[in-house]
């Protein structure tokens, strides 16, 4: 205990404050996607497209959006679970994936792209 005060305190907090200047920095939101994550963000799209629930998925994705990273910290911890099950994989992609602050407005914005038309073309 004594170890701590020894020295510059003054000295001791400037290292301590500049040790813990990023400890919860993000990732900036301007990075571009992978081609592989692009991809897998346009098949998980495709799907809710085909299946007809483009307004549902996104009315869900809006209003859990800023719980993001919590849905890929839960994915990560039920990983060993679902791999039976899941490809481990894209499980794994998709939790990094929603680490990022801007991969749900992607996903939103793709399937709203994508289910644009075919509302267009049924009336």
């Amino acid at each position: 205990m004594r170890s701590l005060f020894k020295g510059n305190a003054a000295e001791k907090l400037a290292k301590v404050r500049a040790g813990l200047r990023h400890a919860f920095a993000v990732r900036s939101e301007t990075q571009s996607l992978a081609s592989e994550d692009a991809q897998l963000l346009e098949r998980i799209a495709e799907t809710i497209v085909k299946r007809r629930m483009a307004a549902p998925a996104t009315m869900f994705l809006e209003s859990m959006g800023p719980m993001n990273f919590l849905g890929s910290q839960a994915l990560h911890f039920i990983t060993p679970i679902i791999e039976c099950t899941f490809n481990v994989k894209e499980v794994e992609q998709v939790a990094r994936l929603l680490e990022r602050r801007d991969t749900v407005t992607r996903l939103i914005a793709i399937i709203e792209a994508k289910s644009a038309p075919q509302g267009a073309s049924a009336q």
